[in-house]
């Protein structure tokens, strides 16, 4: 496949390897921040053909994983409204809530409809007039712009029917939050690229000076992760802290200008709680006051829940880099992608998942 083989070439990942290998004077602990980048590493294997001294430490950055419990029960008291089309991508559908997931509420009697765009939403909405349509809008900077687009959609077409239930996340607070973590290793970071090619490198440079930590951007084929590792490694060894674009083909340094006005236009940055982390301060967006109408979370009257985390799972040290997957007791045995104790297991960029994956029986 044109754009993607040619980043998965084994003399070329070979040469880069080599050239790791070579750099590498003594140990470092990089954190990759996408939970894609931590499927590919895994995939492929990436992790076990670096240099024994590196270690790959897997972030936060899987949007369902962080989506907050309090949220997912919201959604849950919201879909189980019988007036109520719920609209979720997929994935969300078997993350648990406190209780139980948006699959039984499902099989109780809820509408819940899987869409792949948020404009599938709009559409249901226009088709309805007599019901409430609500989309579950999470994610960080890479979605968002999408779901910023349906609201203004939905206020073109003056639909008083939709709504959405707002969880989104933001990547640069998430990396200073987990600098200044009293357990903290990660020693260097690869963004992630999809993210900077929303919002650019701007953000970048100041927490890399600040916490003196290089960041490189990398995207998500196996000659993109190992291409951030070598100038990571490089930069550690040199003692720089820099921030470095390796995915030009996909960023630019100022982003996507259209796709941040109408961020700026729809959403406005908010206190946000992490799932499995707790509240890191300016780390989400809500809707914009103007935009009000349109919030799911004031229109249906949830905001107070009473949440319950499974005492077993085990997600929050994972999601912050303190504990692989496959160390947590539950691993395999009472978390499966089956039945998951916490959203990393069930979720397609989950870290839990990818080790169920493809390191389970290793």
């Amino acid at each position: 496949m044109k754009y993607l083989d040619e980043f998965s070439d084994p003399d070329l990942a070979a040469g880069l390897l080599e050239q790791i290998h070579a750099s590498v004077t003594r140990p470092w602990a990089l954190m990759e921040v996408c939970g894609g980048q931590t499927h590919s590493i895994i995939r492929h294997g990436i992790d076990q053909l670096l240099p024994d001294g590196i270690e790959m430490i897997h972030g936060p950055g899987c949007p369902v994983c962080v989506t907050p419990l309090e949220t997912i029960d919201r959604a849950l008291a919201i879909a189980a409204q019988p007036d109520v089309i719920f609209c979720s991508f997929g994935d969300m559908l078997r993350v648990p809530g406190s209780g139980r997931d948006l699959f039984t509420v499902r099989s109780e009697g809820g509408d819940v409809r899987v869409v792949y765009s948020p404009l599938d939403a709009v559409r249901l909405a226009r088709e309805n007039p007599d019901r409430e349509v609500v989309f579950f809008g999470i994610g960080f900077e890479t979605t968002a712009p999408a779901n910023a687009m349906t609201v203004r959609q939905a206020r073109r077409l003056g639909l008083r029917n939709f709504s959405l239930l707002v969880s989104h996340v933001l990547v640069p607070p998430a990396i200073a939050a987990i600098m200044e973590a009293p357990r903290c290793r990660v020693q260097a970071f690869l963004a992630a690229g999809h993210v900077c090619s929303v919002m650019g490198t701007g953000e970048y440079p100041p927490l890399a000076a600040k916490y003196r930590v290089p960041i490189v951007v990398t995207g998500f084929e196996p000659l993109d992760i190992l291409e951030g590792v070598r100038q990571a490694v490089g930069q550690l060894e040199a003692g720089r802290h820099e921030v470095r674009n390796a995915y030009p083909r996909a960023v630019r340094d100022e982003g996507n200008p259209a796709a941040m006005a109408m961020l700026r236009d729809v959403f406005e940055v908010t206190d946000r709680t992490w799932r499995g982390i707790g509240m890191i301060p300016g780390s989400g967006w809500r809707l914009a006051e103007r935009y009000r109408e349109f919030d799911a979370e004031h229109r249906f009257a949830v905001g107070d829940v009473r949440t319950a985390e499974s005492p077993l799972c085990r997600s929050g040290e994972v999601l912050q880099g303190l504990l692989k997957p496959d160390e947590c007791a539950a691993f395999g045995t009472r978390c499966t992608p089956r039945n998951p104790l916490g959203a990393t297991m069930v979720s397609s960029e989950g870290a839990c998942a990818a080790y169920y994956a493809y390191r389970r029986l290793s």
